[in-house]
């Protein structure tokens, strides 16, 4: 029996005719099987099958369809569709516009697509589908197919060991805060356990991670605790004692805050002998704590950024690749080799760049089409430093979020989010995902 996808003229048609009276019964589902329009805390899912007649069955047997209008772009819906499985523990995702229709399977966080066919090919691919979701294959009665996400047995083991990452560019408003801030955000929603370090004295990680909760510089409780002290002290200050937990994000981030006394104390803390070498201790200290660790570094050529380097282990530069910001890039190179020379002196491998991070790009079609792509390709050719695969864009949610705040008595007080909290379905929440995709791969955690 053939579907014709030309049925379907809406979202109610597609539910109804290609969900409800085609596609169920062909996978062997009755109406016990299956609750239409299920709401679950605050998700109102459009199908819920489980043939084990149960809501909270275990995860593998539960499957979650969403129908779109037939001119709807299913791209736009993944995200959404991943966080209804993650809300529920679903084990598999179906999308469909009655024009295509796709199959993913949720495993480790992520969420994998295994099939996907156009909507007048349904029929042809009956065996297929009712293979991955169908009744009798989801109840242990058919062998399971192999799909791309089973790994071979021959995978190389990754190391499990702690990532220190420095975000930086000697040029100031190309979107470093932004982009660690949101980064960790994103890393964390990955079950990664993240930490966060501010090395620049105009603080505005800590600021941006909602760490500053005073209005009056009197009430300031981050001045006798915070980066400096860490940097300033052999035996004492650990990270793990100075680090803050921050509620920027779910799950929640550690983060070590900066200071503006930073600024005055650069002279003194230059002097202390162990003053460039401090923080890889302390890192090391901490190795078992967590995954990633990543350290927002000032606009400057200056110690702390230094101190950032030398301690890292890889190293992202986000440009808005404006004219300034690449002329900067020889700034950043020449900084690198003179780091390099000195950590071949204290036995440490040179910093890996990741690649310049296309950062606070305008997303105007015009730009995006006909300028980016020659601004994306001179990096390589007149700096040859690799472009990485991601771009951020300028976006509204990505200001929206840095600027929430929250009435605390008469005082007016900052409460940021992160984008992947504050609009997890945008295209910002995606390009940062996307971002902490491409990180991971290339730091092969």
């Amino acid at each position: 029996m053939n579907f014709d996808p030309e049925i379907c003229r809406n979202e109610a048609e597609v539910e109804s005719k290609l969900i409800v009276q085609y596609l169920l019964p062909q996978l062997g589902y009755t109406a016990r099987d299956w609750h239409q329009q299920v709401t679950i805390a605050r998700f109102r899912l459009d199908f819920l099958m489980s043939p084990s007649l149960v809501v909270d069955a275990i995860a593998p047997l539960k499957i979650v369809i969403e129908a779109k209008h037939p001119k709807e772009n299913l791209d736009r819906h993944r995200r959404k569709l991943r966080r209804y499985i993650e809300s529920i523990e679903a084990g598999y995702g179906v999308l469909t516009n009655a024009r295509e229709l796709r199959i993913y399977r949720y495993r480790e966080g992520e969420l994998h697509p295994i099939f996907s066919c156009a909507g007048e090919q349904i029929a042809d691919h009956l065996d297929r589908i009712r293979g991955i979701i169908g009744k009798e294959r989801l109840m242990g009665r058919s062998s399971p197919p192999q799909t791309a996400i089973d790994p071979p047995t021959t995978e190389r083991q990754r190391s499990n060991s702690m990532k220190v990452i420095a975000v930086y560019h000697n040029k100031g408003g190309v979107g470093k805060t932004t982009t660690v801030i949101n980064l960790a955000a994103a890393l964390r929603k990955k079950q990664k356990r993240v930490l966060v370090i501010d090395l620049d004295s105009q603080a505005n990680t800590t600021f941006a991670t909602g760490l500053v909760k005073f209005d009056d510089e009197r009430f300031d409780d981050i001045k006798d605790n915070n980066i400096l002290q860490v940097l300033s002290s052999e035996e004492f200050y650990p990270l793990s004692e100075v680090a803050r937990t921050s509620q920027f994000c779910d799950p929640e981030i550690d983060v070590v805050p900066a200071h503006i006394d930073l600024m005055k104390n650069e002279v003194d803390l230059n002097q202390i002998d162990f003053s460039r070498m401090i923080l890889i201790q302390k890192l090391d200290e901490i190795q078992d704590r967590y995954d990633v660790v990543l350290i927002d570094t000032p606009p400057a050529l200056n110690l702390y950024a230094r101190i950032a380097i030398i301690a890292t282990d890889y190293l992202i530069i986000p440009s808005d690749l404006k004219p300034f910001a690449n002329q900067g890039l020889l700034n950043v190179k020449e900084f690198i080799k003179t780091i390099d020379a000195f950590r071949k002196q204290i036995q440490k491998p040179p910093v890996k760049i990741i690649g310049v991070l296309a950062s606070k790009i305008s997303p105007n079609s015009k730009f995006v089409q006909y300028t980016l792509p020659k601004r994306l390709a001179a990096i390589p050719k007149r700096y040859d430093l690799e472009m990485m695969d991601t771009v951020i864009y300028e976006r509204d949610d990505l200001a929206k979020c840095s600027e929430k705040t929250t009435t605390v008595g008469d005082m007016e007080i900052a409460s940021p989010q992160s984008v992947m909290d504050y609009s997890p379905d945008s295209m910002a929440a995606e390009e940062f995902e996307n971002l902490a995709n491409e990180v991971l791969r290339k730091i092969e955690v």
